[in-house]
């Protein structure tokens, strides 16, 4: 009988009132980072595309679009394209094997940090500081270059070389892409397992063997990743190219002299636009597809 009263007197489950849930405030921290997207990229960006399609009078064409690839803007497109592709080519053979032996060596233990602090701090270093450091060093009354033209006594510049050519901005911009490359390869690499190697050598297999079935397809990804991060990364500079020259010989010097000079009578403020929204879309397509080798990436690092 107390058995059954106390079952009798005990409340049904089915009637009781799950908890009221809080109502979480968490999203309230991403509040500034979306108002910053809005107002400093997206809002802009539709701006651009606004602008390229529709003339001064509001009517709608393309005529500006197809016009940013002929003449003088074709040829800045194309120097660009090759430009920023042997400067990341350069970025990803050097920073990958940087990246490598910064992975793999022991000792001294410091070393790994140093290059990984350094990578850093140049990795986001740019700009109008960046190309007055390389005109100090190799300007011509540069410090090396005169070290070089008197110790040596070779002029560099009578031998072709110059800051505004495309060995010169390779160089420089070798300074942020080198270290951008490393940070992007050393989490890869790390990811590489000795298990692996181990394996493979008892399996009979060489060196070769295991870069080139295992450690190779393993960092392509990355590889191929790191290779268009640093071509978005070259394509777009501009300040650096900017303080380097005067020719408006790159995309995005292109866009500055439209759209810094007084061409609303002409119509050409509206070419500058076109580049711009071009320049846009393939930094979009490029990092789009960086994401998809990013993601295929990590899934050998988890």
């Amino acid at each position: 009988m107390s058995l059954t009263s106390a079952t009798t007197s005990a409340p049904d489950a089915s009637t009781r009132r799950a908890p009221k849930q809080r109502r979480s405030w968490a999203w309230l921290g991403v509040v500034p980072f979306f108002a910053f997207l809005v107002i400093f990229l997206i809002a802009p960006a539709l701006s651009v595309f606004q602008k390229a399609l529709f003339d001064s009078d509001g009517n709608f064409g393309v005529d500006a679009l197809k016009n940013a690839f002929t003449g003088q803007n074709r040829a800045a497109f194309v120097f660009s394209v090759k430009l920023s592709a042997l400067s990341a080519f350069v970025g990803v053979v050097v920073g990958g094997l940087l990246a490598y032996t910064a992975s793999t060596l022991r000792r001294p233990r410091w070393l790994r940090t140093f290059i990984s602090s350094f990578s850093g701090v140049a990795a986001n270093l740019g700009g109008v500081p960046l190309a007055f450091a390389f005109l100090a060093l190799l300007g011509r009354q540069g410090l090396l270059t005169r070290i070089i033209n008197d110790g040596l006594g070779v002029d560099i510049y009578r031998s072709g070389f110059a800051l505004d050519s495309t060995a010169g901005f390779v160089f420089v911009y070798s300074y942020f892409n080198i270290p951008l490359m490393v940070l992007i390869t050393l989490p890869a690499v790390d990811g590489l397992k000795d298990s692996w190697r181990e394996a493979c050598a008892n399996l009979g297999g060489t060196s070769w063997t295991f870069w080139r079935r295992v450690g190779l397809p393993v960092l392509t990804p990355a590889l191929l990743g790191g290779f268009l991060l640093l071509f978005a990364n070259s394509f777009s500079a501009f300040a650096t190219a900017a303080a380097l020259t005067t020719k408006s010989t790159l995309v995005p010097l292109r866009i500055g002299f439209y759209l810094g000079g007084d061409f609303s009578s002409t119509g050409e403020q509206q070419l500058g636009y076109s580049l711009a929204a071009w320049m846009m879309i393939i930094m979009v397509v490029n990092m789009g597809i960086y994401y998809v080798l990013r993601r295929r990436s990590e899934r050998w690092q988890q």
